[in-house]
């Protein structure tokens, strides 16, 4: 039989992952916090903590994954826009005069990159309540999606 505690405990640890709205890595640094203070008291609170490290390490990969794909595309898609020698006699130079038809395909590629992080972010978001709805209520939790870095 799970005590409050347990419980409350192991809802926190899924919610403290909301802390990255809140300031840089939060959603590392309080889950480790919470989770490594408890997991000896705990099998719950243990097996939730991974649960929340894992699911946000396996978010934080997914987002590199997409980043890796969005920021080099749209670099480049803008560098192939601006003339040299704009750059190098600092003449005023206009967004107007791009030309995005032959980057359309490349342009596409990013957007959709974008909009499946966009999305993941969403997702997580709603993933970490529901988390913490169900733990909060002791049942046990599994994120879809989520690599096992931690066994």
């Amino acid at each position: 039989m799970l005590t409050n505690s347990e419980k409350n405990w192991a809802t926190l640890t899924h919610l403290s992952a909301l802390s990255q709205y809140c300031f840089p890595l939060g959603n590392f640094v309080l889950p480790i916090i919470i989770w490594s203070s408890k997991k000896d008291q705990s099998d719950f609170v243990d097996a939730n903590g991974k649960q929340s490290l894992n699911f946000q390490l396996s978010v934080l990969l997914y987002s590199l994954i997409l980043g890796a794909i969005i920021i080099p595309v749209f670099i480049i898609t803008f560098l192939q826009q601006i003339p040299l020698h704009e750059l190098t006699q600092h003449h005023h130079f206009s967004i107007e005069d791009f030309n995005f038809a032959e980057n359309i395909g490349l342009i596409t590629t990013g957007a959709i990159a974008l909009f499946f992080l966009a999305c993941l972010k969403i997702v997580e978001f709603f993933l970490i309540i529901q988390a913490s709805v169900k733990t909060a209520n002791g049942e046990p939790y599994s994120y879809p999606l989520t690599i096992k870095f931690m066994k």
